[in-house]
């Protein structure tokens, strides 16, 4: 119990140290050249950031709901969520393994975790390769 709290204790100053040093945002425009060139950036404006200059204004966008691209997101956001669980337990294994001091059953719980963490990103790279794969296959345009 106390590891975790010492390891909670740490990621918030981790976090805190790196919200320390965030930039300040200062007003612009889009640069010329750019969808929306001219256009002043903010957050009262329709550009919220110099990311979205280049995107096509909603009158020229075509407004779809397209099956295929709903399930590949949903696919997608399930997938990325797997492969972040798998890596902590990659990290949450490492943290095991180096802090075993030499006891054998705390490095062998280190050493599977870190394994099936890896075993778990695998899956859920090749689950994401073979149901890209079978939707194409199915939603292609022919």
């Amino acid at each position: 119990m106390k590891r975790i709290k010492m390891l909670i204790a740490g990621a918030a100053v981790a976090i805190a140290g790196l919200l320390a040093f965030t930039a300040p945002v200062m007003a612009a425009t889009c640069p010329t050249g750019t969808q929306w060139a001219g256009t002043e950036i903010g957050p009262d404006s329709q550009v919220k950031s110099i990311a979205q200059c280049n995107m096509p204004k909603e009158d020229t966008v075509a407004q779809t709901d397209d099956l295929w691209k709903t399930i590949q997101t949903i696919i997608d956001w399930v997938l990325a969520i797997l492969g972040l669980i798998a890596v902590v337990m990659i990290i949450i294994g490492g943290v095991t393994y180096m802090t075993s001091q030499g006891d054998p059953t705390k490095t062998k719980r280190g050493r599977d975790t870190i394994l099936y963490g890896i075993i778990g990103l695998v899956i859920a790279l090749l689950a994401y390769a073979i149901v890209n794969f079978v939707l194409d296959g199915i939603f292609s345009k022919k």
